[in-house]
């Protein structure tokens, strides 16, 4: 059995990071083992929250995975609280990694233009310089912005700025790229998937939902890295996280829960198991 290793804060109210990475990963066929870098009461989404950083005693898991001999087929990180935990977590990366282990970095730190409160410009300069660890990186189009030192366009864009942004992703030498959240028009949305080794980017659109929910980018990624890891292609695996997060958003507004619960994944998930 492949064996992921998903680093990222986990809440336990609130459906994001390690809440839907390990039910994901798992239900895909894939050993999922993680390492928390906070531990939250509810999602930083909630009014109110407490928060547990977790830093300090990472270096004790990771020293106890050592003399037990543990390996990972991949690693993937999600949300990361600081710039110490991104300087830490590349060290841990470059212990486990070997040749065939691959590498997934989902930057997330910012959206619609803006960074999330806890994150900033030095942040950006850094995550920019960790995602040079990474075999594939997931960002949404403000997170490219910041990661390439490009204007957010706040009044829309085309597909000449798109291409241009992917154009300047690829400086960054990762083997994959997607690029999550573009849309042209009113009606679609949709991925761009850069592969590396065929020189190629393909799209995948889908239907436009306009609404925002917690966690839709998290389950988007460990739907692409566990496919990944399972051989299958890059558009494939883009293809199957999409349309999963769009079916989880639609039973999540007929169920009628709250935005910033995050979106109704669960009872998807039998549909998910049967398409592999």
């Amino acid at each position: 059995m492949k064996r992921i290793l998903t680093i990222q804060d986990i809440s336990c109210v609130g459906k994001c990071s390690l809440g839907v990475a390990l039910p994901i990963i798992s239900s895909i066929g894939i050993e999922a083992c993680i390492l928390p870098t906070a531990l939250l009461s509810t999602h930083t989404g909630f009014d109110n929250f407490t928060f547990l950083d977790l830093t300090d005693e990472m270096d004790k898991i990771v020293d106890v995975w050592e003399k037990e001999n543990i390996s990972f087929d991949g690693i993937y990180t999600g949300f990361l609280g600081n710039i110490k935990q991104l300087t830490k977590i590349e060290g841990i990366i470059n212990k486990f990694k070997n040749n065939d282990e691959l590498i997934l970095i989902d930057p997330c730190m910012a959206d619609n233009g803006k960074f999330y409160s806890c994150f900033d410009e030095s942040f950006a300069k850094a995550m920019k310089n960790f995602c040079k660890n990474a075999d594939i990186i997931t960002p949404n189009i403000t997170e490219a912005c910041f990661l390439t030192n490009t204007q957010y366009p706040k009044n829309g864009y085309d597909d000449k700025f798109i291409d241009e942004l992917m154009d300047k992703l690829k400086e960054l030498k990762t083997k994959f790229i997607v690029l999550k959240g573009v849309s042209y028009d009113e009606k679609s949305c949709g991925v761009l998937s850069y592969d590396k080794k065929e020189n190629e980017t393909k799209s995948y659109f889908h239907e436009l939902i306009d609404a925002r929910f917690s966690g839709t980018g998290d389950i988007f990624a460990s739907i692409v890295f566990s496919k990944i890891i399972l051989g299958d292609s890059l558009y494939s695996a883009t293809k199957i996280a999409a349309d999963f997060v769009v079916d989880s958003i639609n039973s999540t507004l007929k169920d009628k829960t709250p935005n910033h619960y995050g979106v109704d994944f669960e009872e998807n998930l039998p549909n998910l198991i049967k398409k592999l």
